[in-house]
């Protein structure tokens, strides 16, 4: 899986994109026009700190089973510390990969069976850039 660093988050007016008052069915629809809440600013919901939050694009499918693709947009914190199981970015002997951090068993491990751990030896280079806060992918269809 690479990683590839996008930007850093830059504060911008506040995008305002109506909202839904309640959760949408997946299921059975149900009349939308009901349910119009005010405007939401996803600014204030996926970016809790601005100077620590930076975006990257996703290559590899190591991390599917906890819901990241190849191509997902991650949005990523410097300040929030990482703990056992936290989604991070970490840099390890020069390489950055995003894997779930197993504390416990010194470890990087991938979220698909076909990857094995990746080990965290004394006097490995090693860092973690960030935690993984969020994953947004493109649903869009598009006829190839």
């Amino acid at each position: 899986m690479s990683i590839t660093r996008i930007a850093r988050h830059a504060a911008r007016q506040m995008l305002q994109i109506p909202g839904f008052l309640v959760k949408v069915p997946a299921g059975f629809p149900s009349p939308a026009e009901d349910y119009m809440d005010n405007a939401l600013d996803l600014n204030e919901h996926l970016i809790k700190h601005p100077a620590a939050t930076f975006y990257c694009r996703v290559s590899g499918d190591s991390m599917l089973n906890a819901g990241i693709f190849d191509g997902d947009l991650l949005i990523v914190d410097r300040s929030v510390e990482p703990v056992h199981g936290s989604v991070v970015l970490a840099a390890i002997n020069g390489e950055i990969t995003c894997k779930t951090l197993d504390v416990h068993a010194r470890q990087l491990r991938s979220a698909n069976n076909q990857y094995p751990p990746i080990p965290i030896h004394d006097g490995a280079d090693f860092s973690v850039e960030g935690v993984v806060i969020y994953s947004i992918r493109d649903h869009h269809y598009r006829a190839g």
